[in-house]
């Protein structure tokens, strides 16, 4: 791995860790706070829409800024925010503290990606990518396991502290490894930025990403009391059984990173059905728990095979102003965690039960499914042009 891409790599687990160790600790933030399991699980809510809401205000408030100082910047502003996290004396402050973090989150994604892609030749971009993505994916076998293990034993507290630290070497990192004059902003500025917006392609690679965050957030956000209470697993059990989820999506991300540049939209249709299915078993069969610990593994698999292919998919049909949009299909794919997250509360709230949730999950996952194979079928009529990225 290229070193500039490791240092984007650290960032990218850093952020992953904040964005998902809540879900390990919703009961212990619950009870700390005096707030139920679904209200904790707002936090995961509010977090996205910080993505959703900052990702085009920070993009286009830094379109004409040299990359690198943007990206210190970025990973800066996710130090501060987890320190403001961890001394949040009520749950209010918290949220506040969640939603400020998350503000730099998809330009730091969105930027971060094409920056990736500008390091390496043009027939390995998508899988510098994926590369990039690897942070994320590490987050989910050690970062969340390991914050949730931590904040169970010293209070969910010192498990942001300790992403503060991890947070401080990021920020070192890119400062030292990432080039002064890598992929500098193009001749057209935040105008040509905008421009690439009108493209149908574009917007519709979004809506499935978006889609496809929900379904998996609808059932996710509730992972632990679903594998509790349904599954029979002990809360120890637990942070291993999110190890497994955090294995899948390394090597899904692996897996989707090199499918992109074989096929890319059958790689998402296919892996969007196969995701359906899979939620549908969890339903019928999550009550035995090593069926529904091997569930949770190809669930992380095909959740991480699919977000390279998108990510490319947005870079590629933007190719003539990509740093907007890719860090706006960050956005769409928070769109898509929020949506889950309260669509997921507001069913458990309307009586589904746990076991029933993945139900939900499935036809989000069938619908995105659908506007895959439209986009698809566009790309017939208009094909998107498999061209590298502006530097």
């Amino acid at each position: 791995m290229p070193l500039p891409i490791l240092a984007l790599a650290i960032a990218s687990f850093c952020i992953g860790t904040t964005e998902f160790v809540i879900m390990g600790l919703l009961p212990e933030v619950a009870a700390d706070l005096g707030v139920s399991i679904p209200s904790a699980g707002l936090l995961v809510t509010g977090y996205a829409l910080g993505v959703v809401f900052g990702a085009p205000i920070v993009a286009m408030a830094t379109a004409h800024l040299p990359r690198k100082p943007v990206l210190v910047g970025l990973a800066t502003l996710f130090v501060v925010g987890n320190l403001f996290c961890a001394i949040a004396p009520n749950y209010w402050m918290l949220m506040a503290a969640r939603v400020f973090t998350a503000f730099g989150h998809g330009a730091f994604f969105g930027i971060g990606s094409v920056v990736a892609a500008s390091l390496v030749p043009r027939n390995k971009r998508a899988s510098a990518i994926a590369l990039m993505f690897a942070g994320l994916t590490l987050a989910n076998i050690l970062g969340v396991p390991a914050g949730t293990a931590l904040g169970e034993a010293f209070g969910w507290r010192a498990t942001f502290l300790a992403v503060v630290g991890i947070g401080l070497i990021s920020v070192a990192c890119i400062a030292w490894l990432v080039p002064s004059d890598v992929a500098e902003p193009s001749g057209g500025g935040l105008r040509g930025e905008l421009r690439v917006l009108g493209k149908l392609q574009v917007w519709l690679a979004m809506l499935i990403a978006a889609l496809t965050s929900a379904s998996l957030f609808t059932v996710f956000t509730y992972i632990k009391p679903y594998l509790t209470d349904v599954s029979g697993l002990s809360t120890s059990a637990v942070t291993w059984v999110l190890l497994l989820f955090g294995a899948g999506m390394t090597i899904g991300n692996i897996i989707g990173g090199r499918l992109a540049d074989w096929k890319l939209m059958p790689t998402v249709i296919g892996t969007l059905l196969l995701m359906a299915l899979l939620l549908l078993g969890f339903m019928q069969f999550g009550a035995i728990a090593s069926v529904a610990i091997g569930i949770v593994f190809l669930w992380g698999l095909l959740i991480f095979v699919v977000v390279p292919p998108l990510q490319i998919r947005v870079v590629e049909a933007a190719s003539e102003g990509p740093n907007l949009a890719a860090t706006l299909n960050q956005g769409a794919f928070n769109v898509g965690n929020a949506s889950g997250a309260w669509i997921g509360g507001v069913a458990l709230s309307a009586g589904v039960s746990y076991a029933n949730l993945p139900l939900v999950g499935a036809a989000l996952a069938l619908l995105a499914v659908t506007v895959a194979v439209l986009s698809q079928a566009l790309d017939r009529r208009t094909p998107v042009p498999l061209q590298a990225p502006a530097e």
